[in-house]
């Protein structure tokens, strides 16, 4: 839904979300932990018009406040077109213990909380499980290169339900053109993303069971009650409803 780049590496993938998504702003990039030796060129991404830091970060599938933490970002986070940002810790990282936008990151002896089981979750493969639908409601409109996802259509207060377990990594209003949004990271591959809520019922950081109520419906711009529910697949969007069951 961002408009496609010439990626300057493999790495590089369309950026998440839509050409709505506008920059926060321009100022000058912040000082690296080091130069980018020639061996990391394949590690990092080049900020293109528009770019916020939670997208870039979730269409790599990471963290945007670990991005924040290994590019000495402050909030609000601004980005500057060319600027270069790292997608793995530069040597000799540790974690930083004190608050980054609020909340405090993990000591850098502390495990990594791995997402939690599901019984509900298959394990036939490391990438494929199966999804639930995240609402009841006719599809309004289905997916499409102008439309990333579905829209599921219902009441104002209807409740939306994770479609498989994992870990919010996003909860907010910053993305433009898709109101209260949460961004769910199942694993490696896959993330799903439920917009226009009314009521968003989990924080950042959560860990979430398949067919956890984690929003209430809300109105898309127009005053029509929807959910836009997207999943992407290492960071393209796929349509959600060959991996729904049929119903």
């Amino acid at each position: 839904m961002v408009a496609q780049h010439a990626p300057r590496k493999k790495i590089l993938r369309r950026n998440l979300f839509s050409l709505s998504l506008i920059a926060l702003g321009g100022c000058a990039p912040p000082p690296q932990f080091q130069p980018i030796s020639e061996e990391e060129e394949t590690l990092i991404y080049v900020v293109q018009p528009g770019d916020i830091l939670p997208i870039v970060a979730l269409q790599h599938g990471e963290d945007y406040r670990d991005l924040a933490q290994w590019n000495r970002l402050e909030p609000p986070y601004l980005l500057s077109p060319g600027q270069k940002l790292r997608l793995t810790p530069p040597a000799n990282f540790l974690p930083e213990t004190t608050s980054i936008g609020g909340e405090l990151s993990p000591p850098a002896n502390s495990p990594k909380k791995e997402i939690p089981p599901s019984n509900n979750l298959s394990r036939e493969t490391e990438n494929h499980f199966k999804w639930q639908w995240p609402t009841n409601g006719k599809i309004l409109r289905g997916f499409s290169p102008d439309n990333q996802g579905i829209d599921i259509g219902g009441q104002k207060g209807n409740p939306i339900y994770a479609a498989a377990a994992g870990k919010v990594v996003y909860s907010g209003t910053g993305i433009i053109g898709y109101g209260p949004l949460i961004i769910v990271k199942h694993n490696d591959t896959y993330l799903s993303a439920y917009a226009h809520n009314n009521k968003i019922l989990v924080q950042e950081g959560d860990y979430v069971t398949q067919g956890q109520k984690i929003a209430e419906m809300g109105v898309n711009q127009r005053q029509n009650p929807l959910l836009h529910f997207e999943i992407r697949r290492n960071g393209k969007s796929v349509d959600p409803l060959k991996y729904l069951a049929s119903r």
